[in-house]
């Protein structure tokens, strides 16, 4: 099982990808990734900060997309490049997989867009790796389609792009997802590591304000969960203050309760 090298483990721990759901503005990220940088360092957890530079798929027309794709893909940059931290963004086209490349380690492909394949081969194109989350509507077994695309691709570098994909829930009704947990040794079947992302699995969509609920509350269930499954990573959106958070606030994770849940993680999977 091939994964980047940023992400080795000597403790063979899982790796984590968390940060807020959207840059917000300048001062916000890098408080975030200094935190869990810090707390990472300590419980030895690979760590790459995770936000996404604009938000393309909102329920309402008013809800908030960002603060400019320059302006925060530049400080995606800046901590990469200041602070010697990984990091990872969403992409929605072709255009953006060239545009975001530059700034960040790993490119990664929303759950509805998946299946797109001329966004997937653009993506692999790059060279950089290149995270996949579930679609909420595909089976497991479905993604192998998924890898295959990546892998036709030759990189500038020579060979394949590195592949990762999330496990992130299926739908349940109109407003409701659901885990489910032999999700994760399926998609290992494919050779490459497999995340879960704890916070959007906890969404409550489709309501009818336009903004997304949510179950924070299952957040510690649904990652130990994950661990003991075998899950190679997780992926969780934190934010001091999540009412306040301009995206995703309902199923977010408050920051100074990531350590003590990584602790607790940390010791089931050495317990395994």
């Amino acid at each position: 099982m091939m994964q980047p090298t940023f992400l080795s483990n000597p403790k063979n721990l899982f790796f984590l990808l968390a940060g807020p759901c959207v840059i917000e503005n300048e001062e916000m990220p890098f408080r975030i990734a200094e935190s869990i940088a810090g707390t990472c360092s300590k419980i030895g957890i690979p760590y790459v900060f995770k936000a996404s530079y604009r938000k393309a798929n909102r329920s309402s027309l008013h809800s908030f997309t960002g603060i400019g794709d320059r302006k925060a893909l530049e400080i995606l940059g800046r901590i990469r490049r200041e602070m010697g931290i990984p990091t990872v963004t969403d992409i929605h086209s072709p255009e953006e997989a060239r545009m975001a490349a530059p700034y960040v380690d790993i490119l990664q492909i929303p759950a509805f867009l998946c299946r797109q394949t001329d966004l997937l081969l653009a993506a692999a194109a790059t060279g950089k790796c290149v995270n996949v989350k579930k679609g909420q509507f595909l089976s497991a077994p479905a993604m192998r389609q998924v890898v295959e695309k990546l892998l036709s691709v030759e990189t500038p570098q020579g060979g394949t792009c590195q592949v990762m994909l999330t496990e992130r829930g299926s739908m349940f009704g109109y407003t409701d997802l659901i885990v489910d947990f032999r999700n994760i040794p399926v998609m290992q079947e494919n050779h490459v590591p497999v995340l879960t992302d704890v916070t959007h699995s906890l969404q409550q969509p489709n309501q009818p304000s336009g903004v997304t609920g949510g179950k924070p509350e299952m957040i510690e269930v649904i990652a130990k969960a994950a661990v003991a499954a075998g899950s190679d990573g997780l992926f969780i959106e934190t934010h001091p203050e999540p009412a306040k958070a301009l995206s995703d606030g309902a199923n977010m994770l408050k920051l100074d309760l990531l350590e003590p849940l990584l602790e607790k993680l940390a010791r089931i999977r050495q317990a395994l």
